[in-house]
């Protein structure tokens, strides 16, 4: 639809929806354009109604922590939807189930579990993503993923119908599942294992640690760029990079980071060829050198 005819439809929905709205600051690479549509949801009763007026008339990309996200410079032909604060809750149910909104952020999440006393959620606490988000790609580290401590998703589909789906209704393997694109996550239910503050605190405090070490922090980047391809080796996807590619290469000011060759770096005003570009460069040459081909982790919106 023309944006003269979506102002009319969206009007009842005031400033949380805007138009031609720059995305660039949303993401940790700082990189991309603008939005046709972006729709910063109230609550889930606007949320279903923001839906419906769309009637599934238009592209729709859901924006978490923007944390694993390439944006295109290009204008974004559809509605961009990031979820607000009212999707940001966590509680306890009993003693050993966490229910948490969508937007929560992972580390918050197993900081609430911690401070429960809840232990299965500390892996969570190196991933810089939201609840949305992890389960979208079943996000892990450390040998845990979303799928091991998942009870049920509730989500809502492009139409606005609301549905709780159990994790036994649900295919997940490595960073991904078999639910459909167009699902739109509200909240989730959590199992965690009771356990003793102290421990916890020690066990995210020597993974927080290890990732320091290891990986790059503080800088523009999207966390990593390729899966691991577990089917074809038993190399990491580091590995593969660090003997095919030439780890000084960059296009731009997107390069290779120095700490983590599989974590691409913005430093300074990349643009969203920059960033393709060295994806693909690196892409090519794994290929070329080793017959694997990588699959990307990192979401492009284009």
């Amino acid at each position: 639809m023309e944006i003269t005819q979506l102002k009319k439809i969206l009007n009842e929905f005031g400033d949380n929806v805007k138009f031609e709205h720059d995305l660039k600051k949303k993401s940790w690479f700082n990189i991309g354009g603008k939005s046709k549509v972006f729709y910063k949801g109230k609550d889930l009763k606007e949320l279903v109604s923001f839906l419906k007026k769309l009637n599934n008339k238009e592209k729709i990309f859901i924006l978490g922590a923007g944390s694993n996200t390439l944006i295109n410079d290009n204008l974004f032909d559809g509605a961009v939807i990031k979820l607000s604060k009212n999707f940001n809750n966590i509680s306890l149910l009993g003693d050993e189930i966490i229910i948490a909104g969508s937007a929560v952020l992972d580390k918050h999440l197993s900081d609430f579990a911690m401070d429960n006393s809840l232990s299965g959620f500390e892996f969570l606490s190196c991933i810089p993503g939201t609840v949305g988000g992890g389960i979208k790609m079943n996000a892990g580290c450390f040998g845990r993923e979303f799928k091991d401590i998942l009870i049920s998703i509730q989500a809502i589909d492009r139409l606005g119908n609301v549905k709780t789906i159990p994790v036994k209704d649900i295919k997940f393997e490595y960073r991904k599942n078999d639910l459909p694109d167009d699902l739109i996550f509200l909240s989730a239910s959590f199992k965690g294992i009771k356990g003793n503050y102290n421990e916890i605190y020690e066990k995210m405090n020597k993974l927080k640690i290890e990732k320091e070490k290891n990986q790059p922090t503080k800088i523009k980047t999207s966390g990593s760029t390729f899966k691991n391809p577990i089917s074809q080796t038993n190399k990491k996807v580091w590995q593969l990079i660090n003997e095919s590619v030439p780890l000084d290469k960059s296009f731009g000011d997107a390069c290779i980071s120095q700490k983590h060759c599989n974590f691409f770096v913005n430093k300074g005003d990349a643009k969203f060829e920059d960033m393709k570009k060295l994806i693909d460069f690196v892409s090519k040459n794994v290929l070329e050198k080793t017959g694997i081909s990588l699959e990307k982790e990192i979401k492009i919106l284009e």
